[in-house]
């Protein structure tokens, strides 16, 4: 893949400055990587580069300067911006009470071939996709690359909804870096959504390519265009995802927010308050990308189960992108297949198989028969992964140096095997205690954080960790099939005389570890829910009605 290719007219921007301003401009070293120049009245000129802002010479502009700059720029819109023909150059005016210009932000415009690479894969998904970042990190330069890839490439039909003319330049024949896509020219910048209707209803696109959809009518008519087998390919005002779903006007775009109020059995059951923010509909843009950088985007493939996990307070599984000076992508930190899933070291005994007589419920055959194929046979992990709340990662550190242990910690809980947290600890942060039942990783807690109760706390989790596997391979004796098969018993008779019939919780006689696994398997086949309470041998399954 080649690397970044980028073409301007720099040249027809700087003729209408004033002759100073041209002359500081007119080294190839001023040139480079010029973002703005700045005109305001009675203040030097600026050129802004990024990270940096220079000074160009030291005379203030006079009114004089500026109106000659005014003049040969010709019309403002009614978005108070101005183009150069067949140019991507984009001049905004600012201007006093009377409506006088009095300040000029004069953009450069580039065309740059090869940012597409950060998302080419993702055309071909003929999913809509929506790009969010800061201001000047590049998203309209990626809308119109992508434009000329979906028309020149895939050969797909697109319109491009230019409000101010900053997609495809100023003048009535688009610039040729947006290829054989159509541009579509807009009034007035408050009649964006009715272009975008037209756009569909007159021209058959298969793909309509917006910039800034900042207006609850212009999210309205995303959706609408959306639900017609139209593809959208939109920048929108915000950094991040988190940041449009606390948008009242673009919540609607990742599918809308709404509160729901849940009963208190449900409420119980997930351990939350009864009122609690879900997702209200399918998002109209399945795929969104962060810019962060113009080298680094985050990519969410999944738009409507990040918005899931966020509203619960999960953390979500992204793409972080990265564009290698070479024009290449590489994946910063590259994440699972999938966010929904965890290796197996991460999951929780729940979900292991066992190897005892499970008796089968009296449910329907084809509830029966689904729940019939047990899980494949996982290994453990090498290493013990340990997240500390409110313990220092040091001490746990140097208990783990000290005796040689296979275990290490981790910062992020879908890494974890286990918590290891003070009482205080838990108090302090109750999403994460949430978040750790949810992914069904065990939390122990110690009384301080100090180094011999830390060691101890190690010492014992290691023996843990060395039993279930030891019990996974060891077949058990009579005497352990025995009293399975009593507790296994003891779970079906709750199940079916209590929790069903009566929609009751009921908590079963402390269990051996695994015996609690086979008892949560034993509940799943009844489609219910169950969870472990209580520590070491008191340790008991507590199943739950739906």
């Amino acid at each position: 893949m080649g690397t970044q290719r980028v073409t301007d007219d720099l040249d027809r921007l700087l003729e209408l400055l004033p002759d100073a301003v041209q002359e500081q401009l007119r080294p190839e070293e001023a040139r480079k990587q010029l973002l703005e120049v700045v005109l305001d009245l009675g203040r030097v000129p600026e050129a802004r580069y990024p990270g940096r802002a220079l000074a160009l010479g030291s005379t203030p502009l006079s009114r004089q300067d500026l109106t000659a700059v005014v003049a040969r720029i010709g019309q403002f819109g009614g978005d108070n911006r101005a183009g150069i023909e067949r140019t991507l150059h984009r001049i905004s005016a600012i201007r006093n009470r009377q409506g006088e210009v009095v300040g000029l932000t004069c953009r450069v415009g580039r065309a740059v071939f090869g940012t597409v690479a950060m998302v080419r894969d993702l055309l071909d998904g003929g999913q809509s996709l929506l790009l969010m970042g800061r201001p000047g990190v590049g998203k309209t330069t990626a809308l119109r690359e992508i434009a000329r890839v979906l028309a020149d490439e895939l050969e797909r039909r697109v319109v491009v909804i230019d409000t101010s003319n900053e997609i495809a330049g100023d003048g009535d024949i688009p610039h040729p870096a947006i290829g054989r896509a159509r541009r579509m020219q807009v009034a007035r910048p408050e009649l964006q959504h009715q272009t975008m209707i037209e756009a569909v209803e007159n021209h058959m696109p298969e793909v309509i390519v917006i910039d800034e959809i900042g207006t609850e009518l212009e999210a309205q008519a995303a959706r609408t265009i959306a639900e017609r087998g139209v593809v959208l390919v939109a920048t929108a005002h915000g950094n991040a995802l988190a940041n449009l779903i606390k948008n009242p006007t673009l919540s609607d775009l990742v599918g809308g927010i709404q509160s729901v109020t849940l009963g208190d059995e449900e409420a119980r059951r997930r351990r939350s308050q009864k009122t609690v923010l879900e997702r209200a509909a399918e998002p109209t843009f399945p795929v969104a990308v962060e810019m962060h950088s113009r080298q680094r985007w985050v990519v969410h493939t999944d738009v409507a189960a990040t918005v899931d996990q966020l509203l619960r307070g999960l953390k979500p599984r992204v793409q972080e992108r990265e564009l290698t000076p070479e024009g290449g992508v590489q994946l910063v930190d590259p994440p699972q297949a999938s966010g929904l899933l965890r290796p197996p070291s991460q999951r929780s005994f729940a979900d292991q198989p066992v190897s005892a007589p499970v008796p089968m419920p009296a449910a329907s055959a084809q509830g029966a028969s689904a729940a019939e194929e047990p899980p494949p046979q996982e290994t453990s992990s090498e290493h013990l992964q340990v997240l500390c709340c409110g313990v220092p990662p040091r001490v746990v550190e140097e208990a783990i140096r000290s005796h040689g242990w296979k275990a290490r910690v981790v910062e992020d809980l879908s890494e974890a095997d286990v918590v290891l947290s003070v009482r205080l600890g838990l108090s302090r942060q109750p999403s994460l205690r949430r978040q750790a039942r949810d992914l069904g990783i065990p939390i122990l807690v110690i009384k301080s954080d100090t180094l011999p109760q830390v060691t101890r706390a190690m010492a014992r989790l290691l023996r843990r960790q060395a039993t279930e596997t030891a019990a996974e391979v060891t077949p058990p004796d009579r005497a352990s099939q025995d009293d399975e098969l009593a507790a296994l018993e003891e779970c079906r008779l709750a199940v079916e005389q209590v929790v069903m019939p009566q929609g009751r919780p009921v908590e079963l006689l402390p269990r051996s570890e695994r015996v609690l696994r086979m008892q949560a398997d034993l509940v799943r086949r009844y489609r219910l829910r169950s969870d472990v309470f209580g520590e070491a041998e008191m340790s008991r399954l507590r199943v739950f009605p739906r």
